[in-house]
């Protein structure tokens, strides 16, 4: 499936493509035309080298952010997306694989069909076995400072 002939569904971004991250700005700032709060559930958040891990695990969601693209926009986005995640069409074993999940819109609850960038097969196997997992699924509330010590 070509850029050209997909279905132009929003992006569900939970890492380094939200708004305030470095990526953001990079990709997405003036490109689209909505970008709202959501949840992707069934999937769990591991820490990477700099940039979060989605695998699908049930009974947890993943937090973050459903952007629409706009329509003039959308096949180079979709390109350099899949470029940024080194996503190769048909090749599961990359660090990530594009697929298609419903997302649900924090404002409404509606679902939404969207593409989400999951950790591929192996990288998933391997956070699974011995990742740092993000408590919570929200890649930026890890940073966040916890209570002092006293």
């Amino acid at each position: 499936m070509t850029a050209r002939n997909l279905r132009h569904l929003p992006f569900f971004v939970y890492g380094t493509l939200r708004p305030g991250e470095i990526n953001h700005d990079l990709f997405l700032r003036g490109r689209t035309v909505s970008e709202e709060p959501g949840r992707l559930p069934g999937a769990v958040l591991y820490d990477g080298p700099g940039y979060p891990y989605a695998v699908e695990e049930p009974g947890a969601d993943v937090c973050g952010e459903l952007v629409t693209a706009r329509p003039e926009s959308y096949g180079r986005l979709l390109l350099e997306l899949d470029e940024l995640e080194e996503c190769v069409e048909g090749e599961p074993h990359g660090p990530y694989v594009r697929v298609e999940r419903d997302v649900v819109r924090r404002r409404d609850g509606a679902a939404v069909r969207a593409w989400v960038y999951l950790a591929g097969a192996a990288v998933a196997a391997g956070l699974r076995a011995d990742g740092c997992r993000i408590e919570g699924g929200d890649w930026l509330a890890r940073r966040l400072p916890g209570p002092a010590a006293s």
